[in-house]
């Protein structure tokens, strides 16, 4: 797992002293694994390192923590123990204070520091930045020498996704806590969203949505999901004039066909049109709002997935 860069900011701007703890080490059986991590503010919490005994006293120590004005802190925990869990592993968790200055001095691809070891890096981190280099490929999250070594995630996958009904909000309550995507939720009003609206989904406000296409990064994938079939078909069209990462649409065989023959009349070819993907989701886990969002979730994290292992395959 990656340091969440976009994640950490925005829990800085939101709340200015931020502790994020990170399963530093992980030794037998753990509820997550080394790179896991979560963020504790004086007043909330987001992410997880298991739950549990292990995540309400990591909490608690990160708020007594955020409360004395310190900045780091290195626990050990067996987690029978100590924790009364039947995992029988244990967990070593490295707490760390972030502010916008700490975040400012966050380097671009990999944050190494040192915890409790040598001054200087040790020869193996000294190697394992000299390899990220030379290769142009993030080493994997490790303790090592006193030393904590951090790949930054990946830039996330832009996500439009068109319509906030039941579907619309159902894709967001699945995918907003996952940090491969950054969203980007379209309506006609105000009034078509939900009165919360999780960190870092971007609500766009758009009398035509259709209109907002041209705003989308080239490399975006589209769920277009609205309430009328008109909207639907015109996002469909300005997506083939334009051009997407990926695009999917909800609705019956019928819809798609005669979208399919709409489409075509509209002068796009049978090649580009089947580059929009219907139906959306996976059918056979039924129609359900949830069901659709778990499907979509499940093919947007395998995509997103393949691309970052496609761009460190390229170099």
């Amino acid at each position: 797992m990656s340091l969440d860069h976009e994640t950490l900011a925005r829990a800085v701007a939101a709340h200015g002293r931020v502790a994020r703890l990170v399963v530093a080490l992980a030794e037998g059986s753990t509820p997550r694994e080394t790179g896991a991590a979560m963020l504790v503010w004086a007043d909330g919490q987001s992410g997880t390192i298991g739950g549990g005994a292990l995540e309400f006293e990591a909490a608690r120590s990160a708020r007594a923590l955020l409360a004395g004005g310190g900045a780091q802190s290195l626990s050990r925990i067996p987690l029978g123990p100590a924790m009364g869990q039947c995992c029988g592993g244990a967990v070593t968790l490295l707490t760390e204070v972030f502010d916008a200055r700490a975040l400012a001095a966050l380097p671009d691809a990999v944050f190494a520091r040192n915890v409790n070891g040598p001054a200087r890096p040790p020869l193996p981190v000294q190697r394992l930045l000299r390899a990220a280099r030379s290769s142009g490929q993030p080493p994997a999250t490790q303790f090592t020498g006193g030393w904590m070594v951090e790949p930054l995630a990946e830039p996330a996958l832009p996500l439009w996704i068109y319509g906030a009904g039941h579907v619309g909000r159902a894709l967001i309550t699945t995918l907003a806590p996952l940090p491969d995507f950054a969203i980007t939720w379209v309506d006609t009003a105000a009034t078509r969203f939900p009165d919360d609206i999780a960190d870092g989904v971007t609500r766009l406000i758009a009398a035509n949505p259709a209109e907002t296409v041209a705003y989308a990064p080239p490399d975006a994938h589209h769920l277009i999901l609205t309430f009328s079939h008109a909207l639907d078909l015109e996002l469909c069209h300005r997506l083939l004039s334009r051009g997407f990462g990926g695009a999917g649409l909800i609705g019956s065989a019928t819809k798609w066909a005669r979208f399919r023959t709409r489409l075509a009349r509209l002068g796009h070819s049978e090649a580009q049109i089947s580059r929009i993907q219907w139906p959306i989701g996976r059918p056979e886990l039924g129609k359900h709002p949830q069901a659709i969002a778990v499907g979509v979730a499940a093919a947007l994290l395998a995509r997103a997935k393949t691309q970052h292992a496609a761009k460190d395959a390229t170099g």
